[in-house]
């Protein structure tokens, strides 16, 4: 049965490089066939599967060419280790609403039959925070079963995620939606793993890894490779293994309990004066 996974984050946070550095992982490692669905539109959730070609979004074909010109090979592209990808893209700059690309590029895959059954994972790479009901969709009607938030121990970063747990708990009756983790990608903050451990179990769910800084994702990312692709036997290679193991194997799947700004600016600000 495939996994449907949706990673969100604050934008800026790392998300799209830590999701396809993981299904690299996934591919390479344990040999599970993954396909990313992009729902930013800047379009980058794929670059680093697909070598850092600029991949012709579906919203664009759509514009172009028409629904009738739409087909799977015409915007699913195939990368590193097998894994395939789509991007929404979005409209054009200054014009129309972003989260309705989302809601219209999922729909169309789903019809085509994109989601083939062999898959073992489909990850939906979603932009920035819930305050959309476009990118607010995956979770909103079910599309994605299980999500992951991407964070660090960065004041925003950590708001951010409380705000889309937020927005789990309201769609987690109607659409089964459940919150597997949150993945630390470390900035090297002052006492950053402690603050995320205490944050996590305030949400009721589980640190799922933490994920050191390590500068050879910069390297990687300015080859336009994944970690795994450019040095699969380095130290951050093997942190993604981890992670892509962790998911895999996961079986905590909760409804989070986010926390009241009152009390997470407190926890923020204990941390924060802590030596």
């Amino acid at each position: 049965m495939t996994r449907k996974i949706a990673f969100y984050g604050k934008g800026g946070i790392g998300k799209s490089t830590t999701q396809q550095n993981t299904a690299s992982a996934m591919a390479h490692f344990y040999d599970k066939k993954v396909f990313i669905h992009g729902c930013d539109p800047k379009a980058d959730s794929t670059r680093l599967v697909l070598g850092g070609k600029p991949q012709e979004t579906l919203m664009d074909t759509l514009r172009e060419e028409g629904e009738e010109a739409i087909s799977i090979d015409k915007v699913v592209k195939t990368g590193f280790g097998g894994i395939r990808c789509v991007e929404s893209g979005g409209p054009e700059p200054g014009v129309g609403c972003a989260g309705r690309g989302v809601i219209t590029a999922i729909n169309l895959m789903e019809e085509m039959g994109a989601y083939t059954d062999d898959l073992d994972f489909v990850y939906y790479d979603v932009l920035g925070d819930v305050v959309c009901g476009g990118f607010a969709m995956p979770i909103r009607e079910g599309k994605a079963q299980e999500v992951y938030i991407v964070a660090s121990g960065e004041m925003m970063a950590i708001y951010a995620a409380n705000n889309i747990s937020r927005g789990m708990l309201k769609y987690a009756d109607q659409s089964g939606v459940r919150l597997g983790g949150i993945i630390c990608n470390s900035r090297k903050v002052d006492n950053e793993m402690e603050l995320m451990e205490e944050f996590c179990t305030a949400l009721g769910t589980q640190m799922i890894h933490f994920v050191p800084r390590d500068n050879i994702v910069q390297k990687a990312e300015f080859n336009k490779k994944s970690v795994i692709e450019y040095d699969s036997e380095c130290n951050q290679a093997k942190e993604y293994s981890e992670l892509a193991r962790k998911i895999i194997e996961n079986d905590m799947f909760v409804i989070p309990k986010p926390m009241s700004m009152d009390e997470l600016e407190t926890m923020v600000v204990k941390y924060g004066l802590m030596d």
